[in-house]
C-alpha cells in the first residue's frame, strides 16, 4: 500500500492507495510546528478507522509546501513504518520537462498536479488548483511544464476582508442569490464567488489566448466546488488530482 500525502499551507490530503485504487482518503488541518510523532498517530489513527494496518503501507509519496513538515514525514516514514518516502523536490524523477526560468522554482504540488493532468489528458492542459492561493499550472501538448500564475486563495482574501472591515462578518461560501446583494453578507458572497469565477475566467481565457489552442482546464482543491460553478471556463473539477500526481511520480521513481 502507497500512502501519497499532499501537504498544503492550509490543509494535509491524504490518501491509500492499492495499487492504481485509491482505498480511501482524508483531509486534516496543517500545523507546520507537528513533529513526527504527532503526524504518525494522526495517520495511525485514521487507517485504524478504515481497518489498515501499519504493516500493509510499503512506501510513503509526499508534496509539501511547508519544508520542516517534509522532513517529518520522512523521519515517520522509516520510524513507524519501515518503509521508504518519496519527497518530491527539485531533481525528482516526474518525466515532465520544466521550460521555466528557474526549475527549481517550481512548488512540489504544482509540478505533481501538472503530471496527474497531463496523464489525464495527454494534450495541452492547465489545472487550476483552489488552495490557500489559486495556482494555474500549464503543461504543453509535448507534456512540458510551461509555467503558471498564482493568485491570492479564497480564504485568505475573506479573511484578510474581515480582519480590516471593523463591520464586515464572516460568512459561509454559499451561492449568492443575486449579484446585487441586499445585505453586507449578500453583497460579500457576490464578490467572492462571482469576484473569484471572474478572476479564473479571465486569466483562463489568457493563458488560452497565449498558449493559441484549446487546453483542457481541470479544477481541483478544497474550495474548487464553491467556485467552478459560476466558471465558464473549467471542464472539470477532480478532488483527487495531486494523490493521483503522487501515485504516478512514486511509479515512476520505483
Amino acid at each position: 500500500m502507497l500512502l501519497a500525502i499532499d501537504v498544503g499551507n492550509t490543509q494535509t490530503h491524504l490518501g491509500a492507495f492499492r495499487g492504481d485504487e485509491l482505498v480511501e482518503h482524508w483531509r486534516f488541518r496543517t500545523v507546520a510546528g507537528a513533529t513526527g510523532d504527532e503526524i504518525a498517530e494522526r495517520i495511525a489513527g485514521m487507517l485504524t478507522l478504515k481497518a489498515i494496518e501499519l504493516a500493509e503501507v510499503e512506501a510513503l509519496a509526499v508534496s509539501s509546501v511547508v519544508p520542516p513538515l517534509g522532513i517529518e514525514y520522512e523521519s515517520l516514514a522509516s520510524r513507524y513504518f519501515d518503509a521508504p518516502c518519496l519527497l518530491v523536490a527539485p531533481g525528482t524523477k516526474t518525466g515532465m520537462a520544466i521550460r521555466i526560468d528557474n526549475p527549481y522554482e517550481v512548488g512540489a504540488d504544482r509540478l505533481v498536479n501538472a503530471v496527474a493532468a497531463y496523464a489525464r489528458f495527454d494534450d495541452c492542459c492547465v489545472v487550476v488548483d483552489f488552495g490557500t492561493g489559486i495556482n494555474f499550472d500549464v503543461v504543453s501538448g509535448d507534456g512540458e511544464y510551461l509555467g503558471g500564475a498564482i493568485a491570492p486563495g479564497i480564504e485568505v482574501s475573506l479573511s484578510a476582508l474581515t480582519e480590516r472591515g471593523a463591520r464586515i462578518p464572516r460568512i459561509d461560501l454559499a451561492e449568492p442569490e443575486t449579484a446585487i446583494g441586499k445585505s453586507t453578507r449578500g453583497a460579500i458572497q457576490s464578490g467572492v464567488i462571482f469576484g473569484f469565477a471572474g478572476l479564473i475566467d479571465g486569466i483562463a481565457r489568457r493563458i488560452e489566448r497565449e498558449l493559441g489552442g484549446d487546453p483542457s482546464f481541470i479544477a481541483t482543491g478544497g474550495l474548487a466546488h464553491a467556485i467552478v460553478p459560476f466558471c465558464e471556463t473549467i471542464d472539470e473539477v477532480d478532488d483527487l488530482l495531486t494523490l493521483t500526481g503522487l501515485r504516478l511520480i512514486w511509479e515512476r521513481n520505483r
